[in-house]
């Protein structure tokens, strides 16, 4: 099963770690210093045009990416919970 997270990107729901709501979550001291090291690493994927909402976090073949989403982390995770029933 696969989740659409913006623009013409869908990923495998089984990769999808966790869905971050943009708007509390550089609140936390780790997930700001998850954000730093993966923009250090290239690891960052922009799918927005605009204020981001979401962000998506992978892990792959290659390791962890993050997308960051104009759709809303609410949305998102419906999206999940559909794929999954």
């Amino acid at each position: 099963m696969y989740i659409h997270i913006g623009r013409d990107y869908m990923v495998p729901l089984r990769s999808v770690v966790s869905i971050f709501d943009m708007d509390t979550a550089t609140v936390s001291g780790r997930t700001r210093r998850l954000l730093e090291r993966l923009t250090e690493e290239g690891r960052i994927i922009d799918l927005c045009d605009d204020l981001p909402k979401s962000a998506v976090l992978c892990m792959g073949e290659v390791g962890e990416i993050l997308y960051i989403s104009q759709i809303s982390s609410r949305t998102l995770q419906k999206r999940a919970e559909d794929g999954i029933r």
